[in-house]
């Protein structure tokens, strides 16, 4: 399938014509208490739908917190998460939003939030969205509204932040940023590149000023191709099976010769190895991921290998993923939904990661959006956790190096204040920074702190 470039494509004056042709429906609500939280919540929270679509079927909810330093001033950015189909509740209770959720065994009554103290909302105002449709809250009004891929994605996502700028005038000249982690690495760069075309053609002018992601997918075959390569720098597979794939698999570890004998014997013997490792930070306990009604095709990941349907009840605290637990009975209280003021009716259960067979996996690479975008002098960052084993650190740094950018500030470490490395860092001329998480693994959620700091100095123009 051929990488089409929105700007240089008709698609992209269509889905202009669309952004201009569309209503600018917008419902919001303050919200000033949540269940499970203590006393009035300490940050400005609203959430609402936004329509989008030819006829607005498709109703896009989100969370929007607003900086805690200087909402007028501060940076504004989005925070994708990935699946695709996964919820922005990800990122809000999850990874860099104020609250996390308490730690502690399920007893039925509704778990408790506390303030999570590394969030990026210290530093700028975020919206977390709802999308693809049918992801969290996010819902269609018709069987048409229900189909989902990247290409509706970037449209969608674009639309929808055309009209919440229009419904929000007093953020229109904020420094705009478009950022999310995982599988939104696919849609980051386009949904970037949308609104910078748009600028010279819709109203209202956002003011953009670059991208984020986080151990994002770009080319999705190559990101499970170097699962193998992964495995063996860090040990986790013999240099005698290693060698072995490579001679008999070409480097070619995904579509696989099924007449290939030699190559698919030593794939099982890989997988055997790595069958009880936690994809998503290898340093952490295997355990079995909670996940409800979610139904896989052609996802990024092989999930026959990561995770069952089913939500097991004796997943322990020990595990990363009990958190998953917590956040399903929280979202799906009724007190919860209408604190929230989720449209009665709209979905039958709120899950988090909702993973259908019908999504359309539209592009193939988003390195030409990438390299777009930085000779359009957008700053971006680019960061990675360098123990996930899903999109794993190195295949990061082979499409950064297919560039061939000018380096400005070459591989080195970057410290906490107290003189602890916290990863590694590369800066280039075209305005790409980018860094390891040392120890990090697949999102935010598991190094909050460094990737907090390292967060808070870009964001700043500071040198990590």
């Amino acid at each position: 399938m051929p990488i089409i470039l929105v700007s240089r494509s008709s698609v992209f004056f269509i889905l202009l014509l669309k952004v201009v042709m569309a209503a600018a429906t917008v419902s919001f609500w303050t919200v000033k208490y949540l269940p499970g939280f203590s006393g009035p919540l300490p940050f400005q929270l609203e959430t609402g739908y936004v329509g989008v679509g030819d006829w607005e079927e498709v109703q896009l909810f989100y969370y929007f917190v607003k900086s805690q330093g200087n909402p007028q001033k501060d940076p504004l950015m989005t925070w994708y998460t990935g699946g695709p189909g996964c919820s922005a509740f990800n990122g809000l209770f999850e990874e860099i939003g104020p609250l996390n959720f308490k730690l502690e065994l399920y007893n039925g009554t509704l778990p408790q939030l506390i303030l999570n103290p590394h969030t990026w909302v210290k530093k700028a105002s975020i919206l977390f969205i709802d999308t693809p449709v049918y992801s969290g809250f996010s819902y269609s009004r018709t069987p048409q509204g229900s189909k989902k891929g990247d290409f509706r994605q970037i449209e969608q996502n674009h639309q929808f932040l055309r009209k919440w700028f229009e419904a929000h005038p007093e953020f229109i000249s904020n420094p705009f940023y478009v950022c999310g982690s995982s599988y939104s690495g696919m849609i980051v760069p386009p949904i970037t590149q949308a609104i910078s075309e748009g600028n010279k053609h819709v109203a209202p002018v956002i003011n953009l000023q670059g991208y984020i992601v986080g151990n994002p997918v770009t080319i999705p075959n190559a990101a499970q191709n170097v699962r193998i390569p992964f495995a063996y720098s860090m040990n986790l597979i013999s240099t005698k099976l290693y060698k072995s794939l490579k001679s008999n698999c070409k480097g070619e570890y995904v579509k696989i010769d099924p007449n290939n004998v030699e190559c698919l014997k030593y794939i099982a013997t890989f997988k055997k190895c790595v069958d009880r490792i936690n994809y998503w930070c290898i340093l952490l306990p295997f355990c079995v991921a909670p996940i409800r009604r979610i139904e896989r095709r052609r996802s990024l990941y092989n999930t026959s290998e990561l995770a069952p349907k089913a939500l097991p009840a004796n997943t322990s605290l020990d595990c990363l993923e009990y958190k998953h637990n917590l956040n399903y009975y929280w979202a799906n209280d009724d007190r919860v939904q209408k604190a929230l003021h989720i449209r009665e009716g709209t979905i039958k259960e709120w899950v988090r990661c909702n993973i259908t067979d019908d999504y359309e996996y539209d592009l193939m690479s988003v390195v030409p959006y990438h390299a777009n975008l930085s000779l359009k002098g957008y700053r971006s960052l680019v960061f990675s956790g360098d123990h996930d084993m899903t999109v794993a650190t190195i295949s990061t740094q082979t499409w950064i190096e297919s560039l061939n950018y000018s380096i400005v500030d070459d591989w080195r470490s970057w410290f906490s204040l107290d003189d602890q490395i916290l990863g590694y860092t590369t800066t280039y001329a075209n305005s790409m920074t980018f860094v390891t998480i040392k120890g990090g693994g697949h999102t935010p959620e598991y190094m909050p702190h460094q990737c907090d700091i390292m967060f808070s100095r870009w964001i700043k123009g500071e040198a990590l």
